[in-house]
Order: C-alpha cells, then structure tokens, then sequence
C-alpha cells in the first residue's frame, strides 16, 4: 500500500503545521532556555518555518480538492526550497568559515538601517555568527538539521500533490 494512499492531504498538511510549530518552539526554546542566540540565517529559516507552517495550516482548514491542494503543495514546495537555500548557504559557512570571523549586525539592525536591496546581500554574505556551530545532534549542527526538515517538507509537498490525484480520481 502506497503512503499517498495512507495519509489524506488533509493530515499531511496537518503534520506540517504540527512539525513546524514544534521547530519553532524547539527553536525558541533553545534562543530563551538555552541563551543561542540566532544569526541572521537563522532568523530567516524560522521565517521560511513559519510561512510554510501557516500555508500548511490554512490548507489542513481549507481542504481544498485538486486544484487547491496542488496550489498548497507548490507554495509549501516553493517555501521549503527558499528556506533550504538558505540553510544551504550557512551549512557552507559552517564548513568553510571564514579567515576573518566577524560578527555582523543582526537581522533587525540590517533591515532598519538598510534599504532592502542593500540589506538582502548582507544577510546572505552571513557573518562569524553564521559559520559559529554551537549546537550539535547526532554530529549535525542546526543549520543541518534545518536543511534535513527544509527537504522532508519538500517531500511532503509532493506528497500532497500525489494526493490531489487521488482526490482528483475519487479514491
């Protein structure tokens, strides 16, 4: 039996609202109990959980039929690739950090003070607390680890597009 065949769309998109909101509270958990505190990759990889984790939600409550949920499916898709990229780039900075590490502005400085088309290379370029590890599980750091979730919701995507098709076709 196939897994599109187990899982409706419905509780696919359901189990990434749940995983996301879990990842976010894991990650706050570890900025606020722990004392990490997030670079600006980081922000922007919990931004890319947030949205995916809110297009997932409203489509769990929408349930819509085939058009729809490959619509959720591209844009969760979409999401997963841009906050993949992401975590990409800051796994590359971690295993190739940089001569001079040089902590940057945070996210909220750079944004405030920098008009966009200034302030969106800053952020890429990362800084020494991008390429930092401070915080392994199982030999893989978060930045990792965020890549690893980024590509299941990849997968889950295509899953919810495999199961518009069988929606489509009334199974």
């Amino acid at each position: 039996m196939s897994l599109t065949r187990l899982l409706s769309p419905r509780i696919l998109l359901a189990a990434m609202f749940v995983a996301c909101a879990g990842l976010l509270a894991y990650g706050l958990y570890l900025q606020h109990a722990v004392g990490l505190q997030p670079c600006p990759m980081c922000i922007l990889q919990r931004y890319a959980f947030v949205v995916l984790g809110l297009i997932a939600m409203v489509g769990m409550i929408h349930g819509p039929q085939r058009t729809g949920l490959r619509l959720y499916g591209a844009l969760i898709g979409l999401t997963a690739i841009a906050g993949g990229s992401v975590a990409i780039r800051q796994t590359w900075l971690q295993h190739n950090p940089p001569a001079i590490a040089e902590c940057g502005p945070g996210l909220e400085y750079m944004l405030e003070s920098f008009p966009l088309t200034e302030a969106w290379p800053m952020i890429f370029q990362g800084s020494g607390d991008c390429s930092k590890v401070d915080w392994t599980f199982i030999g893989l750091s978060i930045a990792e680890w965020s890549l690893v979730c980024f590509i299941g919701f990849l997968i889950g995507a295509v899953l919810v597009v495999l199961g518009s098709r069988r929606t489509a076709a009334g199974k």
